[in-house]
């Protein structure tokens, strides 16, 4: 299938990890299902997290949940030993949170095909309060390093 590259145009090339198939993500049609594509990309995020962040201040031990999710699957992924690439960067932020842009695509060893887009919206949050937590300057200069546009999806308004 033939598709324009939903990665935008960004401050700095995405952010981009190797992220491993499993057997179980097939489903009865032989291809991965589209649950698991959020497994894939929360995999693409802690991966992401730990080398944007650091290890010792991590914005996962400091809490963060998903707000929403949104994914275009543009053509079926099918099981392989070979691990899938997921581009990630940052499409928006605000006072409590920010959002982040994918694409679940083959190596550039596999090819050029991209299996889906998606964005996650994430909210940072203080378990102990029960409520959101505000970015610090310093997480807003990290994010900044990552910015992009928008992600392309073809079947929205946007």
């Amino acid at each position: 299938m033939s598709q324009v590259d939903p990665v935008p145009e960004v401050t700095a090339r995405p952010y981009r990890t190797r992220v491993p198939l499993r057997w179980s993500d097939m489903d009865a049609y032989g291809h991965v299902n589209n649950v698991q594509y959020l497994r894939l990309l929360e995999d693409a995020r802690v991966i992401g997290f730990r080398e944007w962040f650091g290890t010792d201040r991590s914005l996962l031990d400091s809490g963060v949940i998903v707000s929403r999710h949104e994914i275009e699957y543009v053509a079926p992924l099918t099981y392989r030993p070979e691990p899938i690439e997921v581009d990630m960067w940052v499409t928006g932020v605000h006072g409590a949170g920010f959002n982040l842009g994918y694409a679940v695509r083959d190596p550039e060893s596999l090819g050029k095909t991209v299996y889906a887009v998606a964005e996650t919206g994430l909210v940072l949050y203080d378990f102990a309060a029960s409520r959101p937590r505000r970015l610090t300057p310093q997480d807003r200069e990290i994010l900044a390093q990552h910015a992009g546009d928008s992600v392309a999806f073809r079947w929205s308004r946007r």
